[in-house]
């Protein structure tokens, strides 16, 4: 196993900190011992803060409270960047009027989809009347089917071209501290792989919410990419995602990387991170 450093010593290197949010700030139990300490250490050095999430299930607000309640209460709440920010965005320009299938729950759709559009479940599209669907969007993993409303989804997409979004990327995300549970981005990828195609991804590891996130750091000061860390749990998104665009990496070893088989999928996947701790925490 490599060896882990200490996150404080880290950090304290940098002007800005980029932070994942589950499994590097709170997992399945609630916040992690000891984060709350780390956001004053962040804080008191002057070292700017934004989590990157790729939750589209919560607005912005939303995520904003479920931090409050957490005790962390010093996070603000345009400090928050989320996957479902940008996807809404996205649909407010490109699909400014049109009726827009999804698969989640309707509370994810209320937030996304609120832009003027006319949304409606994957459960109700009438595949009759496919050319009245103007845009399909993956929400989250639940208020589906998943035999039925997939097979629709796939049909639906077979029958008429559209822009197809993810509003999150995540594969997988923890329900306890051994096991997993499928995200949108593996629902989306499958039917990706069934129809040969690829859909507009938003969320990390993909560049828009780097980008977002760099821009808006900037609009307080004077950030280069030299300046920022990208601290997060999972290769394929938040190591991945930090690499690609330029940004120092740390994996943390609090969520869906555990040491016992860090190495080997450092190894597997070449996705490197410049540094390893263990969590956020000292």
């Amino acid at each position: 196993m490599m060896n882990t450093q200490s996150f404080f010593s880290i950090a304290g290197q940098f002007k800005a900190v980029f932070l994942d949010s589950y499994g590097v700030l709170k997992n399945h139990r609630g916040l992690i011992d000891g984060v709350k300490q780390t956001i004053d250490f962040i804080r008191e050095r002057g070292i700017a803060l934004r989590i990157l999430t790729n939750d589209a299930s919560r607005s912005q607000h939303e995520q904003y409270l479920v931090f409050q309640r957490l005790g962390l209460t010093s996070i603000q709440e345009e400090e928050i960047i989320t996957s479902g920010m940008l996807a809404k965005q996205y649909l407010q320009h490109k699909v400014k009027n049109g009726r827009i299938a999804y698969l989640g729950t309707e509370s994810a759709a209320s937030y996304i989809l609120e832009s003027g559009n006319f949304s409606v479940p994957a459960r109700e599209v009438d595949l009759e009347h496919a050319d009245g669907i103007d845009a399909f969007v993956f929400l989250d993993d639940e208020g589906f089917d998943w035999n039925s409303d997939i097979n629709t989804t796939v049909n639906l997409l077979r029958r008429k071209t559209m822009p197809v979004i993810v509003a999150n990327s995540d594969k997988l995300y923890p329900v306890s501290k051994n096991d997993v549970a499928l995200a949108t981005g593996s629902v989306a990828q499958l039917v990706e792989s069934i129809l040969n195609r690829s859909f507009i991804h938003f969320g990390k590891p993909d560049s828009q919410m780097f980008m977002y996130a760099f821009d808006h750091l900037n609009r307080d000061g004077q950030y280069d990419k030299d300046d920022i860390l990208m601290v997060g749990d999972t290769l394929h998104t938040d190591i991945l995602g930090g690499n690609k665009f330029g940004l120092k990496t740390t994996l943390v070893l609090s969520g869906n990387t555990s040491s016992r088989n860090a190495d080997l999928l450092i190894n597997a996947t070449g996705i490197i991170p410049d540094y390893i701790c263990d969590s956020i925490v000292g």
